[in-house]
Formats: structure tokens, sequence, C-alpha cells
């Protein structure tokens, strides 16, 4: 009868296993890591620098040389991304712009505006956007006036001023004396405050006039 023990071949010379060691892994191994340490994350770029924006320049032409010699330190004039302006006291108004229309053509007053800086001695900058046809120019005049001041109208000179100058004096409360009309434009002659000025209380108007006069719960 054949043997039913069957003999096995002996293992491979070096790959003896000792009794009760643990099977070989085949796992890679994770490197080691120092005692103490932690993994820190990685560390922010740096923000960029922040581009400076453009700012006025001195503006030199001929038209800017003739009012300085006439009007010396009352007038000063800038450049800012291709837009000219002078920069002129208010006791220069409206006789500068009388010259302006009058010797230098610019004889089409394209708007009057204002803007308001509540931190500053002078809050406002009035501003008048005149063409010239004849040279095809376009330029600004901007003088600076304290609260409650005003400035003379230019309706004399520009006859489309007179309802630019109306919009000025409805937003932001600034009058224009000579003017033939002085009155709100936009908002009804009981509507309190000027909305374009920075200190504006547009909550309160809805309440004090909106809700008033309209019957609506608000006009938000």
């Amino acid at each position: 009868m054949a043997d039913e023990t069957k003999s096995s071949s002996p293992p491979p010379p070096g790959n003896e296993q000792k009794p009760g060691a643990a099977q070989p892994s085949s796992a890679v191994p994770s490197p080691p890591v120092a005692a103490g340490s932690s993994a820190a994350p990685p560390a922010k770029p740096a923000a960029p620098a922040k581009p400076t924006g453009p700012v006025p320049i001195a503006w030199d032409s001929p038209l800017v040389a003739k009012h300085k010699r006439r009007h010396g330190s009352g007038l000063e004039a800038f450049t800012y991304l291709g837009q000219n302006y002078f920069i002129v006291d208010r006791s220069l108004i409206p006789d500068f712009l009388q010259v302006l229309r009058d010797d230098d053509k610019f004889d089409y007053c394209v708007d009057i505006t204002a803007a308001h800086y509540p931190t500053r001695e002078k809050q406002f900058d009035v501003i008048w956007i005149l063409y010239s046809f004849d040279r095809n120019e376009r330029i600004r005049v901007k003088t600076m006036i304290a609260e409650g001041e005003s400035v003379p109208s230019a309706v004399p000179i520009w006859p489309t001023a007179n309802w630019l100058e109306r919009e000025v004096y409805d937003m932001f409360g600034i009058k224009f004396d000579g003017h033939p009309d002085m009155k709100r434009i936009l908002l009804p002659e009981g509507w309190k405050g000027h909305p374009l000025r920075k200190d504006y209380d547009i909550i309160l108007q809805d309440k004090e006039w909106v809700q008033i006069n309209l019957g609506i719960e608000s006009g938000q």
C-alpha cells in the first residue's frame, strides 16, 4: 500500500522561517517621522502690492499760460486721465467763465454738477463742464465753497445753465446767485434735504415724505 504521507521539498536556502515569526508585509513602509515634530501647513504666498492709481498732473498749454498770467495764484490747471481742468478761486466766478466763452470760444455748457466732501473745510466742489466747437476741446472748471456759500449763476453766459443749476441746488443745496428761478427741479418743494450730500438720511426722508404724502408703507 502506498504511503499516505507525502514528503515536501525543503525551502530554498536563506528563506527559512523561524517558528512564531511574523509574516512579511507587502505594503510599502512610511518614511520615519522625527520625534516631536508635526507637519506644518504650507505658507501662504504674500499678497501682491496694491497698484497705485492714476493721479492728476500739471496741465500746461497756451490756454493755461494765458490765464495764469491773468489770474496768478487764483488759478491752477491739471489733467487727469486725459481730462483737463482748472481749479479757480470762487472770486473769479463768473468772470472767468465769461472769458472762456467770449475769448476762448467755449460756447457750450455741457453740464454743471457738484461733489460733497464732508470732512473738508470747503465741503463742496462746483464743476462746470464746457465744450468748444471751434477748438473741438472739452475742459472743466472747478471751484470750492463752504457750507452755506453760493456761487454766481452762469445763466447770463449760457442759458442752458438754468436747469443744470436747479439740479445742483436740488441735489446738493448749493444756491446760484442771480438765477431766474432757483427752486427744485427733480424733487417736490416739500422735500427735506438734498440726496447727493454724503450725510443725507434717505431712511428719514422715506418716513417723513414718502409715507405721509404718497400713503405707502415705504419707498424703498
